[in-house]
C-alpha cells in the first residue's frame, strides 16, 4: 500500500528540485483550484485559466523557497486563488470603466455600406469570360480556395489567382467603383 505524501513533504520536495513532486502537486491541487474558479468566476474556461495561473505561481514560489511553512501549502494555494480572482475582477471593472469613458472614441461609429446594385453586378459577372466567371463564382460564392479551384479547373493555383485578380478588376470597372 503506497504511503500518501503530505502537502508539507510535497512542498519540501518541490523546493529541493524534484520534478515528480511538481506533477503530484498539480494533480492534487488542480481539482480544488478549478472548483474555486467555477464558484467565483462562473466560467469553465476562466476556471481552467485560474488553475494554470495558480499552479504556475505556486510552483515558482516553492522553487524559490518563498513558502516558509511547508504545512501551510493548501492555505497558500487558496490565498493565491483569491488574489488572482481579485486581480481578474479588478481588471474587468477597470476595463468596463475605461470602455464606458472612452468607448465612443475608441470604437468609431460603423460606416454604412453603400448599396449594391445587384442587377448591375449580375450583368457584370455575365459579361466576364467563362473561365473568369467560374473563378469568381467558385471563390466568392462557393468559398473555394485557390487550390480547390485550380484542381477543379485543371490549372495552377497561381493562374487561378491571376484570373481572379483580373476578373475583380474588370468587375470594379464595370460597377463604376473608384480605383
Amino acid at each position: 500500500m503506497p504511503v500518501e505524501i503530505t502537502d508539507a513533504d510535497l512542498a519540501r520536495r518541490i523546493a529541493a528540485g524534484h520534478r515528480e513532486a511538481e506533477a503530484n502537486l498539480c494533480s492534487r491541487m488542480a481539482p480544488r483550484i478549478r472548483l474555486y474558479g467555477l464558484r467565483h468566476l462562473r466560467s469553465a474556461s476562466a476556471a481552467d485559466d485560474l488553475v494554470q495561473q495558480v499552479l504556475i505561481k505556486t510552483i515558482e514560489a516553492l522553487r524559490a523557497g518563498r513558502l516558509r511553512e511547508s504545512e501551510k501549502l493548501p492555505a497558500f494555494v487558496l490565498g493565491t486563488c483569491r488574489m488572482i480572482v481579485l486581480d481578474l475582477r479588478r481588471n474587468t471593472r477597470r476595463q468596463e470603466q475605461l470602455l464606458a469613458e472612452f468607448g465612443r472614441i475608441l470604437v468609431p461609429e460603423p460606416t454604412p455600406m453603400p448599396s449594391l446594385d445587384e442587377p448591375q453586378l449580375a450583368r457584370c459577372v455575365q459579361a466576364l469570360k467563362e473561365r473568369e466567371r467560374s473563378v469568381v463564382v467558385m471563390t466568392f460564392y462557393d468559398d473555394q480556395t485557390a487550390v480547390d479551384t485550380a484542381r477543379f479547373l485543371g490549372t495552377s493555383e497561381a493562374n487561378v489567382r491571376v484570373i481572379r485578380h483580373r476578373a475583380v478588376k474588370l468587375l470594379r470597372a464595370c460597377m463604376g467603383a473608384p480605383r
